[in-house]
């Protein structure tokens, strides 16, 4: 089954690669509904591998100055408490019983749909806030707290949020950023947050080292290979089809 796994770890960080989506949104649902991996586990084991592969991003980004730490201490302002507050949530659950895998499932489900949402918001918002019209968020420091805190539980409880629903939100309260910018920033805080809340669920036995280490093996090169083609195909179509896999894999899980 290594091999599976690996093959899969390879077609999700081409994905990411190519889309610059997170892998939570396409591999948790790809481990839950093709292996049929329990969701908690899938969860926890996913978010270990966000906070490995992301790493890599952190490091380039950091390179050429594309982050700004200070939003990204706001942020995680609000998404370590509330990373804690979810890992206590989920501790007090019985992670085994069905209506708990249903839950989850429903709760990624969902997830999954404003993700895709904010995959296709994304051109539209971008266009918007440079007009001159666009009128930016008061209290900016307040509501990316906020924002944190949101992303925070949604991701510890799905693995989910952390990629293009960070970034589309970033987008309308620093709308004079640069795209790189918000990219490089909400990478930058994906990291600590994913690797927080896989540690929370890795106390919890909820994580799988040796499907760790095989998603890891097939996901390095694939986000390689996928950097390098991602100048070469059209974005606008690999967005409608990343659109599409998160609906069609959202609406799965929730008629699950």
């Amino acid at each position: 089954m290594g091999i599976e796994y690996s093959l899969s770890g390879f077609v999700v960080g081409l994905l990411v690669g190519l889309t610059g989506v997170g892998g939570g949104s396409l591999m948790t649902p790809l481990l839950v509904i093709i292996f049929k991996i329990n969701p908690a586990v899938a969860i926890g084991t996913d978010l270990l591998y966000a906070a490995i592969t992301k790493s890599f991003g952190v490091m380039s980004h950091n390179k050429f100055g594309h982050i700004d730490w200070r939003i990204v201490g706001r942020l995680l302002v609000g998404s370590i408490p509330a990373s804690i507050l979810m890992n206590l949530y989920i501790q007090d659950i019985d992670l085994s019983s069905e209506s708990t895998i249903s839950f989850i499932e429903m709760s990624l489900g969902v997830a999954l749909i404003f993700t895709s949402l904010s995959v296709l918001s994304q051109p539209l918002i971008i266009n918007k806030t440079k007009k001159d019209g666009w009128k930016p968020f008061k209290h900016k420091n307040i509501v990316t707290i906020l924002l944190g805190f949101v992303l925070g539980g949604m991701v510890t409880l799905t693995s989910v949020g952390a990629g293009a629903l960070g970034v589309t939100a970033l987008l309308l309260i620093y709308p004079r950023m640069k795209i790189k910018n918000i990219i490089g920033t909400d990478i930058a805080h994906a990291v600590p947050l994913t690797l927080f809340a896989g540690l929370g669920h890795y106390q919890l036995g909820n994580v799988d080292l040796v499907l760790l280490g095989s998603l890891l093996i097939g996901s390095i090169p694939g986000i390689w290979i996928g950097s390098y083609l991602s100048s070469k195909i059209n974005e606008d179509k690999l967005r409608y089809i990343l659109v599409l896999i998160l609906v069609g894999v959202g609406t799965e899980l929730l008629i699950n």
